[in-house]
């Protein structure tokens, strides 16, 4: 593994572009698994069930390597800025090809107009402390199991209502306390960080974003009936409703 680092580090674009057609490989080989028919009636749903299906494999992988990465190496949680292992890198480079990846995906579907926060979030995730940052991860793998599930019109389910708990805690833990986390860093750091203002107001606007997400979050799943009428299938709005 360490000699790998410096092939990394001096290819780094090649990497990520390795990297990004592996999961696009992934992507052809997830449309060979069963879909619920009432995902493929509509054209919409069955695009974004086979986009949910590639970031539910990265989530799983990156997720469980970013905390491997932390309990084998808590420097990482300290030294943000420059500490780094071969295996971190590696992650930094499977995670950034999977982005790319994706953002690929959306922008020749003709869906960038309606996943943009995905497209932003994309963005700007990788502003300081990669491998922390793919913490949040954990909690997008109950995220892409609730779109999923509502995909299929599963809401009523026992899972959806075990994954909806799960995926409140998740939520919190991961993905909150990860972003509060590396915000209280650099603010910390700030006099001596390269381009902290930058990272600052980056780390800012994720910050709004997943408030917002969270309200919409806990209104759609815990406070259905304030948003009657706005979410559902009544109103024929597939991507509304897909993204509350």
């Amino acid at each position: 593994m360490e000699a790998l680092l410096p092939v990394l580090k001096s290819h780094p674009g090649p990497s990520v572009l390795v990297c990004s057609l592996i999961f696009r490989l992934a992507h052809q080989l997830l449309q060979r698994l069963p879909v619920p028919k009432v995902v493929k009636q509509d054209a919409f749903r069955s695009w974004k069930w086979k986009n949910l299906s590639v970031s539910m494999v990265h989530s799983v992988l990156t997720g469980i390597w970013a905390l491997t990465c932390v309990v084998v190496w808590p420097e990482t949680l300290s030294d943000i800025h420059s500490y780094h292992t071969p295996l971190s890198y590696l992650l930094v480079c499977v995670s950034t090809g999977y982005f790319v990846h994706d953002a690929t995906d959306i922008i020749l579907s003709g869906h960038a107009k309606g996943s943009w926060e995905f497209l932003l979030h994309h963005a700007l995730l990788y502003v300081a402390g990669a491998v922390i940052a793919l913490f949040v991860e954990v909690n997008s793998v109950t995220l892409h199991l609730r779109l999923m599930l509502k995909l299929a019109s599963a809401q009523s389910s026992t899972l959806y209502y075990v994954n909806k708990l799960t995926n409140l805690f998740t939520y919190v833990m991961f993905r909150l306390t990860t972003q509060f986390y590396l915000t209280w860093f650099i603010i910390h750091n700030y006099s001596w960080l390269d381009h902290g203002g930058y990272f600052l107001v980056s780390m800012m606007v994720m910050n709004i974003m997943i408030l917002i997400y969270f309200y919409r979050l806990l209104r759609a799943d815990f406070f259905p009936r304030s948003c009657a009428g706005q979410n559902g299938m009544h109103n024929n709005n597939t991507k509304k409703f897909i993204s509350d």
